[in-house]
């Protein structure tokens, strides 16, 4: 019963997955040319998934405690300069999150 389970619950998120990725594509079927607001949020949703990323990762961080505080801010300020230096997320954030683990296991 178990195994059934897993697989269906598989399937049904490929199946949605798969129909997500591809509805632009049957939306804007006649179109050669992409939308404005389309490529506006391809623009700026990087950036304001890294903003959400900071304030999720920083949300329990206490001010009052140093041990908290300075890894998070050392890893946030590397983190923003590798990010404006390399323009790459994904770097960023693995250089980041490597960053801070070191700090906390350091300080």
């Amino acid at each position: 019963m178990f195994d059934t389970h897993v697989v269906l619950v598989i399937a049904v998120a490929s199946i949605v997955t798969i129909g997500l990725r591809s509805l632009p594509f049957i939306i804007w079927n006649g179109e050669r040319k992409t939308p404005e607001y389309i490529i506006w949020l391809g623009n700026v949703l990087p950036y304001a998934i890294m903003g959400m990323l900071v304030v999720f990762c920083l949300k329990g961080t206490h001010i009052t405690n140093m041990s908290e505080v300075v890894p998070a801010a050392i890893a946030v300020v590397f983190t923003a300069i590798l990010q404006r230096v390399k323009h790459n997320s994904l770097l960023s954030i693995l250089a980041g999150t490597v960053v801070y683990m070191v700090l906390i296991q350091i300080i």
